[in-house]
């Protein structure tokens, strides 16, 4: 399929240090971004569908790092069929499991976690809610675990492992774990803060410095903060990726950004929402995180945006998230909110404003092309223009 972008009023590319790209039009095509720039009619004449973003402006689709899925779309949590497919309606295009912690009954045994982790991989692989790509299946680490089962379970293409609710006494236990999750090429992950559910112990910024894994969750609290000296030691005395999310504490959100950048290190802030959990379903907060980052520290939205697109894929490893050549085909197209006070969405996002979402493209696949089902209308027409194939892009049901 390809899929063509035109009329666009701002390119924002997900580098924070290079956040605007030159042009106007994004080319799609087998689900990859072939350029980013100016089309010519020869190009759109090959198109299967164009979409006009009538002056808006196109992000990456966003990066939501931190996402409690367990299997299908259902949360046992809040107990909600659909709400991946309602992310998608928030410019969320890609999830990330905090580890399957949420499933009833979960294993707490070696084996059990290994099928556990493997079996969520297994059955996202393919399965795309809304056209969201879920990256599932993190190991959640257990007493019993031994440098055989990671080796085991990277070759099985499972690549995450989650530190934090496992039955250890002591956090500092997880650390050779850790190491060893490192060694077979797994991005490792530690809860942070105060205990959240059962199972989970208080984790200092202290047993993070002890046990460095690649990302601390939440590190602003999931929901409750480590102290505030803490944020200085992981900034300064390691290379810890710092995961600001939305259902944690404002307060320490904005002074871990805030330190971060006074010490250039924004490229380590990733913005996520930790959720679905005991503080709800968020398909806009992600968004909600870049307004609040933005307005609060004066910052450029365009800058912010690329906390929850181009560094959750460096982090990551993911090829979404950076609006190039050769990138995943993932983007929105935002807009200041019709009836709102501000004439661009950056502006509105840096007013604290929501933007307006006009549209949704996954795998260079428009998922829904006008409106959003969870924003304001956009102040500029988003619309299809071409569209040479039998199916409908308005998003209804």
């Amino acid at each position: 399929m390809r899929t063509a972008v035109v009329n666009i009023g701002c390119i924002v590319s997900g580098d924070w240090q290079e956040p605007i790209a030159r042009g106007d039009a994004i080319l799609m095509a087998e689900g990859k971004i072939e350029s980013v720039g100016t089309l010519g009619a020869e190009a759109l004449a090959g198109c299967d569908v164009v979409i006009d973003a009538g002056g808006a402006t196109v992000i990456p689709g966003l990066i939501d790092s931190h996402v409690h899925i367990t299997f299908g779309d259902y949360t046992p949590r809040q107990k909600t069929v659909g709400y991946l497919e309602s992310y998608v309606h928030g410019g969320v295009t890609t999830s990330i499991t905090a580890s399957e912690v949420h499933v009833p009954g979960r294993p707490k045994d070696p084996a059990g976690v290994k099928a556990l982790a493997l079996a969520a991989q297994r059955c996202f692989a393919e399965y795309r809610p809304g056209g969201m790509r879920v990256w599932a299946g993190s190991v959640i680490l257990e007493p019993g675990l031994v440098e055989q089962d990671f080796a085991d379970l990277s070759r099985d293409g499972v690549w995450l492992a989650k530190a934090g609710f496992g039955t250890f006494d002591d956090p500092a236990e997880y650390a050779p774990l850790v190491a060893m999750a490192r060694k077979h090429g797994m991005v490792t992950t530690l809860h942070t803060g105060g205990a959240s559910i059962p199972g989970s112990s208080p984790i200092t910024g202290e047993h993070v410095l002890a046990i460095n894994p690649h990302v601390s969750f939440h590190v602003n609290g999931g929901p409750v903060a480590m102290p505030d000296a803490h944020f200085d030691r992981l900034i300064e005395e390691s290379d810890v990726a710092l995961q600001i999310c939305t259902a944690g504490n404002l307060r320490t959100a904005l002074l871990c950004a805030r330190q971060a950048i006074a010490k250039d290190q924004f490229d380590r802030v990733l913005i996520a929402t930790d959720t679905p959990t005991g503080s709800g379903i968020m398909p806009l907060g992600v968004m909600y995180t870049i307004t609040h980052l933005s307005s609060l520290l004066d910052l450029p939205a365009e800058m912010v945006i690329g906390a929850a697109t181009g560094n959750n894929a460096r982090i990551y490893g993911r090829n979404s998230g950076l609006l190039q050549a050769g990138r995943d085909a993932d983007l929105v197209i935002v807009d200041a909110p019709l009836g709102g006070t501000q004439s661009t969405a950056l502006a509105a996002l840096k007013h604290g404003d929501p933007v307006a979402i006009g549209a949704v493209v996954t795998d260079g696949v428009p998922r829904f092309v006008g409106r959003s089902g969870n924003t304001p209308p956009t102040t500029r027409p988003v619309r299809v223009a071409e569209n040479r194939l039998p199916r409908d892009f308005s998003g209804n049901r």
